[in-house]
């Protein structure tokens, strides 16, 4: 897929920079005994460190008066052992009141309060690259004389030491970890959590069938998700493009996707769907578009071979009283679905939306303008001003979402390190003690951020420790809805973009009347543009993902053209100029030639209609007549749709008219003919002449051979032989 994801993960790895910032900060200078004291300072290179991780509690959650304990992880990312240690543990007495103190105390280490040790243990060696784990008994006074709050939890690392190896220095390393320790009350308000399943394929339209195969297969992103939600009560936010994707294929869809499908329509957890490719609402609004944008029909994009054959049965028109009609047919024909059954999330909450969070007013209305009355929006506390789960402003019904507990729960549901996981959980625990606290038992709900590459263990994990048993999305619209306000005007920095891009589609729906079958392109199109403008960029990707978008397009607009040409000889009066069309689209294009010179003394058939096959040229003659024995001009060239839509503005090539060459070449073909003619001629006489003469010795012969035998006879008749003497007898 270069296919793009939602920007994720964001938050939790600049917090990771600034652990390892404030790891690097602490540790310490010790001198050794045989070694200069510059060989104790610790690496630079941030790869090769020593992190330390504390967690405390079930995910940083105790009960008041238990005993616990805390974990601390040591990884070793040397190149060399880290030796044994020892770490102290110390918690604060007085509770962090807010958000901010939170975060100053887990970002900065900062905190009003004082620590107190609890507890310390020694630390096991940790190979080169490996890590260690040590846990650390918190005794029950220690906790007992809490009342229920967040309070701040440290560990510290002293006496580790990695050695030289590799030509690195040896090196001490005092080092600190923070966390957060919470001590909930015996009671609490139910919480939900919102979990977006989503998938973007490579070409941004469809998923292919190679891409659910990676997916849907047991080690696959999509299974992840569904096996990370199952067992916990997660209101799943469904892209019904992953549904089309799987339907759209029929029978050659793999079959760990429709197995997946079905996986997903049998857990019980309640869901909505978002928009198809997890489109904004919030820029369609604010680009004042009359409807939400939908995906356009899917026909085109359809093997009707890929569907099983169904029986139809026709029913002609009736008869008349004294002829009645023809008996109703039955026929076979392929079974495909509809666009509404290829998008359809089985078992749906509807009108549901969970768009961007900068969004007014004007554009909640809006939205209850597309769906129509009772629609709910999903917005974040930061949005809303209130953190209770139901909301209500200028009459429009709201659900809303913590935003520091849903940041932190997120940066936990993508951690890969078990360890940093812990860390992060016990940061969203805190988070929501916090806003418990603040809405007096009303509900609250969790909308983790959108993140395609989670894993199973993660996001069970941080759904697990924050969400109630039984929690139920329809209750909580049950219950009563606090007033809240939401913002009355915001920068619509992307409307402009989404304008741009809608632009560019009229430009391609004219553009695709040179196919027969237009949908192959512009329903691709439409799905692209709502995949641009999904969920969860931020304000760099989705500008990086529009101008990527833009460039497509205009390639795409340039794909049928005809490329340039050096100068045509035209050696002829009448003539067949080849012109070359070239077609880059998967598909047959039809176009129209359309050719004009500059020069009226050369005459071109205006128009000549041509079919290009798909990822190829063709060159089509244009018949031509010059009136003029020899010269230059210009021949202009455009091509355009059969419905007369502009293809490619016009373009001039060169010509070359050398019309007199004709002339001289009959010349000259006619002088070889009178030559050759000629020779033939004087070859036949002479012949002629040597057979006659042949033919006169030949008679001269013979003549004289029949004058010699005459005379031979004449004397035998005139000189007569005497007659011959007999000898004597024997």
């Amino acid at each position: 897929m270069t296919a793009t994801t939602p920007d994720t993960g964001l938050r939790a790895r600049l917090r990771r920079l600034a652990v390892s910032v404030i790891a690097a900060a602490g540790v310490a200078v010790l001198a050794a005994p045989g070694v200069a004291t510059a060989a104790d300072q610790a690496p630079a290179d941030d790869e090769r460190r020593v992190e330390l991780h504390v967690s405390a509690g079930l995910r940083g959650t105790v009960a008041p008066g238990t005993s616990s304990s805390a974990i601390v992880t040591i990884d070793n990312g040397t190149a060399s052992e880290l030796t044994a240690g020892q770490v102290e543990i110390e918690l604060g007495s007085t509770p962090l009141a807010d958000a901010e103190a939170v975060s100053a105390w887990l970002d900065e280490g900062e905190t009003t309060g004082s620590l107190v040790p609890v507890g310390d243990d020694a630390t096991k060696p940790a190979e080169a690259g490996g890590s260690t784990t040590t846990t650390v008994f918190l005794p029950q006074e220690t906790i007992a004389a809490l009342t229920p709050g967040v309070y701040p939890l440290q560990a510290s690392l002293t006496g580790a030491r990695t050695g030289d190896s590799g030509g690195e220095r040896a090196a001490s390393w005092d080092t600190t970890a923070t966390s957060v320790l919470v001590v909930a009350p015996s009671s609490a308000s139910p919480v939900g959590v919102l979990v977006p399943i989503t998938a973007t394929p490579a070409n941004g339209a469809l998923l292919s069938a190679d891409e659910l195969s990676a997916l849907t297969a047991p080690e696959g992103a999509l299974t992840a998700q569904l096996d990370g939600v199952s067992g916990t009560a997660a209101v799943l936010a469904v892209d019904p493009a992953i549904l089309a994707s799987v339907r759209a294929l029929g029978t050659t869809a793999p079959e760990s996707a429709r197995e997946w499908l079905t996986r997903l329509d049998e857990l019980p957890n309640a869901r909505f769907a978002l928009q198809f490719g997890d489109a904004d609402a919030t820029v369609q609004a604010q680009a004042g578009l009359p409807q939400l944008l939908a995906p356009l029909p899917f026909a085109g994009l359809l093997n009707p071979a890929a569907f099983p054959q169904q029986q139809v049965t026709a029913t002609p028109g009736p008869g008349s009283d004294a002829t009645p009609g023809p008996s109703p047919t039955t026929t076979t024909a392929p079974a495909i679905p509809d666009d509404e059954e290829l998008t359809a999330v089985e078992g749906a909450l509807p009108r549901i939306l969970w768009p961007e969070d900068d969004l007014t007013q004007t554009d909640v209305t809006a939205f209850a303008g597309y769906l129509g009355q009772g629609t709910t929006t999903v917005v974040s506390s930061d949005t809303a001003g209130v953190r209770a789960a139901h909301a209500t402003a200028g009459g429009q019904d709201l659900l809303v979402t913590d935003a520091a507990t849903s940041a932190a729960l997120s940066d936990a549901a993508a951690a890969v390190d078990a360890a940093e996981r812990q860390r992060l959980l016990a940061e969203a625990a805190a988070h929501l003690f916090l806003a418990q606290s603040a809405t007096a038992g009303a509900p609250l709900l969790i909308g983790l951020e959108r993140d395609e590459t989670r894993t199973a263990d993660a996001l069970r994990d941080a759904i697990s420790a924050v969400d109630s048993v039984g929690f139920e999305l329809s209750a909580v619209r049950a219950t009563p809805a606090v007033a809240a306000t939401l913002p009355e005007t915001v920068a619509a920095s992307r409307a402009a973009d989404l304008a741009n891009l809608l632009a560019d589609e009229q430009a391609l729906t004219a553009f695709s009347s040179i196919l027969s079958d237009p949908s192959v392109l512009l329903s691709p199109e439409r799905m692209r543009i709502m995949r641009t403008i999904a969920v969860g960029s931020s304000a760099s990707v989705f500008a990086d993902k529009v101008e990527t978008h833009r460039i497509q397009t205009t390639a795409t607009l340039g794909s049928v053209s005809i490329p340039p040409s050096s100068t045509i000889q035209l050696l002829t009066a009448n003539a067949d100029l080849p012109i070359a069309v070239r077609n880059d689209l998967p598909w047959p294009v039809t176009v129209q030639l359309y050719a004009s010179p500059s020069d009226p003394r050369l005459e071109v058939t205006p128009m000549i209609e041509t079919v290009v096959q798909a990822n190829s040229s063709t060159r089509v003659k244009v018949p031509v007549s010059a009136r003029v024995g020899s010269g230059e001009l210009d021949l202009r060239l455009s091509l355009s749709s059969p419905t007369g839509v502009p293809i490619q503005s016009a373009q001039s090539v060169r010509v070359a008219v050398r019309a007199e060459w004709e002339t001289i070449g009959l010349i000259v073909f006619g002088g070889l003919a009178v030559v050759l003619i000629a020779l033939g001629v004087v070859r036949t006489v002479r012949r002629k002449r040597r057979e006659a003469v042949e033919e006169q010795a030949v008679e001269a012969a013979v003549e004289e051979l029949i004058e010699e035998k005459e005379a031979a006879a004449r004397a035998s008749t005139e000189h007569p032989d005497p007659p011959a003497t007999k000898g004597p007898r024997e």
